[in-house]
C-alpha cells in the first residue's frame, strides 16, 4: 500500500519505522535458540507493519510527536499482532503465511502455539514499562481478540443475525488492534482526549474495512493460486482456507442472507447448497470460489468496506488539515482499494 504522502512525512515515517523494527528485534531477544528462532520466523518474513505505522501517525496529532513511549508502543501491538499470527495458523491449518511456511508446518502445533505466547510476554514487558494506562488497553484488548476468535470458532446462536454477527467477530479480532495502535500513538503524544477518541474510532473502523477487503482479496486472488492452497498473491493467504475450515466470509454470508430473504437466484442457491458439502477436496474447492466470483457477492462486500473506510474517514472530521490526516485519508482508501 503505496501512500503519495508529504514529502517530508514519508522520510520521517521511513526512519522511525527503522528504530521500530530495530526495537522490534531488540525487544525479542532470547538466549534459548529454538525460542529466537521461531519468534522471528515471521517477523523476517516482511509484513506491511501496519499497525506500527498507525501509532506513528497518530502521535503526530500529539504536541510531543513521536517519542519514545510511542515507538515502544507501537512494537508492543506488532507483537501482538504476530502472536496472534502463530495462534490463527494453527487453528486454521494454514501451511503458508507471509510466503513461508507457517510455524506448526516447521516446528509443529505446540512450539507455534507457544511462540505465540512467548510473543504475547514481550508485548506485556514492553506494555508495562509504559504504566498501567497502557497495560489496560492492552489488556482490554487481548480480551476482544480472543472473545472475536471466540465466537468466530463457536459461531452465532440461532437468535443471531449472521451479518452483524460476523462484522462484531472482524471488531473484535482485527479493528480492536488497529484501534488500540491510534489511541496508544496519541495517548504517549499527549494528544488531548478528544484526539485520542477521533483516532481510536479511526483504528476501529479502518481494521472491519481492512478486513473486508481481506475477504474480497482471498477469492480475487484464486486465480494465482493452485487448487493445491498456493498463498494469493495480492494478499499472502491460501485461498479457500477458510472455505475449508467452514469459517463463512462476508461473501458467502451475503449468499446465505439471500437464500434465506427469498432473492437468491437459482445458481446462487445451489452454490449454498454445494458450500454445505465436503469441502476437502481441492477441485471442489476451486470451483466454488470461481463461481462465487461469478456473482455480484464480491462487489457488495467491497462496498461495504468502503462504507467502513467512508467512516473512518469522518471520524477525522474534527482534526485540522495536515500532512498527517491526508496520510490517514489515504490509508483508509488504500486498504480498500487494494481490493479493487
Amino acid at each position: 500500500m503505496k501512500l503519495n504522502v508529504d514529502v517530508g512525512l514519508e522520510t520521517q515515517l521511513a526512519q522511525i519505522l527503522e528504530q521500530v523494527e530495530a526495537v522490534l528485534h531488540d525487544s525479542t531477544r532470547f538466549p534459548d535458540r529454538l525460542a529466537q528462532v521461531s519468534t522471528h520466523h515471521l517477523m523476517d518474513a516482511g509484513g506491511k507493519r501496519l499497525r506500527p505505522l498507525l501509532a506513528l501517525l497518530a502521535a503526530q496529532f500529539g504536541p510531543e510527536g513521536v517519542n519514545q513511549q510511542v515507538v515502544e508502543a507501537a512494537v508492543a501491538v506488532e507483537l501482538i499482532h504476530l502472536a496472534t499470527l502463530y495462534h490463527d495458523d494453527v487453528m486454521d491449518r494454514a501451511p503458508l503465511r507471509r510466503g513461508a511456511p507457517a510455524a506448526h508446518e516447521v516446528w509443529g502445533n505446540h512450539v507455534a502455539i507457544l511462540t505465540g505466547d512467548l510473543l504475547f510476554a514481550r508485548s506485556a514487558l514492553l506494555m508495562s514499562g509504559l504504566g498501567p494506562a497502557a497495560v489496560r488497553i492492552q489488556a482490554e484488548t487481548f480480551e476482544r481478540l480472543v472473545l472475536g476468535q471466540l465466537h468466530e470458532t463457536v459461531g452465532l446462536d440461532d437468535d443471531s443475525d449472521p451479518v452483524f454477527f460476523y462484522l462484531g467477530v472482524l471488531a473484535d479480532k482485527t479493528a480492536s488492534l488497529t484501534s488500540a495502535a491510534t489511541r496508544l500513538g496519541a495517548m504517549f503524544a499527549n494528544a488531548p482526549v478528544a484526539v485520542q477518541n477521533a483516532l481510536a474510532s479511526f483504528g476501529e473502523a479502518l481494521g472491519v474495512a481492512f478486513q473486508l477487503a481481506d475477504d474480497v482479496l482471498d477469492f480475487m486472488g484464486a486465480d494465482r493460486a493452485t487448487a493445491g492452497g498456493q498463498a494469493c498473491a495480492n494478499s499472502g493467504k491460501t485461498a479457500g482456507t477458510d472455505l475449508r475450515d467452514g469459517v463463512a466470509t462476508m461473501p458467502v454470508l451475503l449468499l446465505q442472507q439471500r437464500v434465506a430473504g427469498g432473492t437468491a437466484t437459482s445458481s446462487e442457491i445451489n452454490l449454498v447448497q454445494r458450500l454445505g458439502g465436503d469441502l476437502n477436496d481441492d477441485a471442489v474447492v476451486a470451483g466454488l470460489i470461481n463461481d462465487i466470483r461469478q456473482s455480484d457477492v464480491l462487489t457488495q462486500t467491497l462496498d461495504l468496506a468502503r462504507a467502513w473506510s467512508d467512516q473512518a474517514v469522518g471520524a477525522l472530521a474534527d482534526l485540522p488539515s495536515s500532512p498527517q490526516k491526508d496520510a490517514l485519508i489515504q490509508l483508509a482508501r488504500a486498504v480498500v482499494n487494494r481490493s479493487a
